[in-house]
């Protein structure tokens, strides 16, 4: 039976960039901005909730009833969001 070629091994670099990479994006560390947002929206998000769940459903804002839980819920998704751009 013949024996099958070689393939050659791409060559990886420890600096964390490869040399083929066309992509084009950038290594470099996230900005301040990005931590600090998406704990700011985690605790905003979760105290909503909280206050909601303990004023009877009266505040924040007692007529939107139920849509208070879209709010809270929403600031936690977008603080997902934004740490997805976190490196």
């Amino acid at each position: 039976m013949p024996k099958s070629r070689v393939r050659k091994k791409k060559v990886y670099s420890s600096s964390g960039t490869s040399t083929g990479s066309t992509s084009g994006e950038s290594y470099e560390p996230s900005p301040m901005w990005v931590p600090v947002t998406a704990v700011a929206l985690i605790v905003i998000g979760i105290g909503w909730l909280t206050l909601f769940y303990l004023s009877g459903m009266e505040f924040p804002v007692g007529a939107w009833g139920y849509w208070n839980l879209a709010v809270g819920f929403s600031c936690m998704v977008a603080a997902l969001l934004v740490l997805s751009k976190w490196r």
